[in-house]
């Protein structure tokens, strides 16, 4: 009886160190999530202003994972074993908490004011390498209307290249495998060139 016991408690012991293990690995892993997210949020912001290749996954993915973040964070409280574990779970909470409130008021925001964006029309350049698909834009009281363009990269990956107000149509031709014109406006894609930002 004795020996049944003892195999017991050696089998709950290797238990509590298989849990401990997960524990510290879960608590890792939030924080590591909490800065991947809060390093892709501030490029997708910089992106917007400087017209660059937007990487982020659409606002509804970053804000659950935010939340799996924060979650994570949570759980990670249960490891106590140093006070450098329990710094780090507090700053990941933290964190995370903050992303989850920004980015559920940025989301929430653009649905509300950014207006209505309808797909007028897609166009590749004669080699299959460029796709830009055009749209007409509408903010309503909060602004013009317009067209942009946005050239498609790999996964959601996009890039806004033509902007033009006060327009709601597109003529388009591709003068070669990397230049097209737009509305008489030309554009070299292959040059990384842009139209109509500028100006705003």
């Amino acid at each position: 009886m004795s020996k049944l016991a003892l195999k017991c408690s050696d089998l709950n012991l290797a238990c509590a160190k298989g849990d401990f293990i997960i524990v510290k690995k879960i608590s890792w892993i939030a924080l590591f999530l909490v800065l991947f997210l809060y390093s892709i949020s501030l490029y997708t912001f910089y992106s917007s202003i400087h017209y660059l290749w937007k990487i982020a996954p659409p606002g509804y993915v970053l804000v659950i994972l935010s939340i799996l973040a924060f979650i994570l964070s949570i759980v990670s409280f249960m490891d106590t074993s140093t006070l450098f574990a329990k710094i780090r779970s507090w700053i990941s909470t933290i964190l995370s908490f903050i992303l989850v409130s920004i980015l559920l008021f940025v989301v929430t925001l653009t649905s509300i004011f950014s207006g209505a964006k309808v797909l007028l029309t897609t166009t590749q350049s004669p080699d299959q390498h460029y796709t830009i698909n055009f749209y007409k834009t509408d903010a309503g009281a909060m602004g013009s209307f317009g067209i942009v363009g946005e050239l498609q990269g790999a996964l959601w990956f996009r890039k806004a290249v033509y902007w033009e107000s006060k327009i709601d149509q597109v003529e388009l031709q591709w003068h070669n495998n990397h230049t097209v014109i737009v509305n008489g406006h030309t554009l070299d894609i292959g040059s990384g060139e842009t139209w109509g930002f500028q100006s705003e």
